[in-house]
């Protein structure tokens, strides 16, 4: 798996530099929270405030908990396998494209757009915001708000390892968008242009996908390795195999050339035993004496 510190940069970059989009999606929510406390003192529009996003922030926990938890669960039996670090970079890269402008997660936008349209009563119950529950309840809700770059952040927290991580990646990638959240109309406008001058949204994209590249890169040279190895290793068994030929002829040879010896060895005794014995026998011959017969 590629280092937590990555994932931790990834999601929090991710909600920062994504909080112009955020703006949008959000922004007419906010301005109708605040409509709704026109009527309360600074103090506790800040405290309905605060507590509306402490309650998105714990919704983007809860999710990034529940879809950490089943992500480690099911990568699990797969952990000494190069498919966790392969998912991680392919999220990563998936992320970085929707942040230059592919639709690569609408399909997932208009599947969260049905849950959505079945909460709005719900939503509806909750106004005006003028209680902390409200506001809580409000906040809880909103995390589900249908958001290509939240579900881009769930399948990083699906990547996580653990629950908790990916609950601890959710709530970073919540920090992130809290800035452009928060802040005055004014300094809001001014950090959105700096954004879109800058052209922050599509260098983080591109951060994300080298991120990715890099996280795969170990995989690639891993595999070149590997055939390294089977290729020396080949090598090794042919050239112990020629060895091992090598060897059988030359006990081969030895065998031969040992027999040959022995052979003619052989030969060579059983030629010396003809020799001796003849001219022992004629020796017998000679010394008998000669016997003369009488007229």
């Amino acid at each position: 798996m590629p280092s937590t510190e990555l994932l931790w940069v990834a999601a929090l970059a991710a909600g920062f530099l994504g909080s112009p989009h955020c703006l949008g999606m959000c922004g007419g929510i906010v301005t109708a929270f605040g409509m709704s406390l026109q009527q309360l003192s600074a103090t506790q529009r800040w405290r309905l405030t605060i507590t509306y996003h402490v309650g998105r922030l714990l919704s983007y926990a809860s999710l990034g908990l529940l879809i950490g938890w089943v992500g480690s669960a099911a990568l699990a039996p797969l952990a000494q396998t190069f498919w966790p670090r392969g998912l991680v970079a392919a999220v990563l890269v998936v992320i970085g494209l929707s942040m230059l402008g592919l639709p690569l997660l609408n399909a997932l936008e208009r599947l969260g757009l049905r849950l959505w349209q079945a909460l709005a009563p719900l939503r509806k119950r909750l106004f005006p915001l003028n209680t902390l529950p409200r506001a809580l309840g409000a906040g809880l809700l909103w995390g589900l708000l249908p958001c290509g770059l939240v579900y881009g952040a769930l399948l990083l927290a699906a990547t996580g390892g653990t629950a908790m991580s990916g609950a601890g990646l959710m709530l970073l990638f919540g920090l992130g968008t809290l800035p452009m959240l928060l802040l005055t109309g004014s300094v809001t406008q001014w950090l959105n242009q700096r954004i879109r001058r800058f052209k922050l949204r599509q260098i983080n994209g591109v951060f994300l996908i080298l991120a990715g590249l890099w996280t795969l890169s170990p995989l690639m040279m891993h595999g070149d390795h590997s055939q390294h190895m089977n290729h020396d290793m080949s090598q090794m068994d042919h050239s112990q195999h020629m060895n091992h030929d090598m060897s059988q002829m030359d006990h081969s040879q030895m065998n031969h050339d040992m027999s040959q010896m022995d052979h003619s060895h052989m030969n060579h005794d059983m030629s010396q035993m003809d020799h001796s014995q003849m001219n022992h026998d004629m020796s017998q011959m000679d010394q008998q004496p000669t016997t003369t017969t009488a007229p």
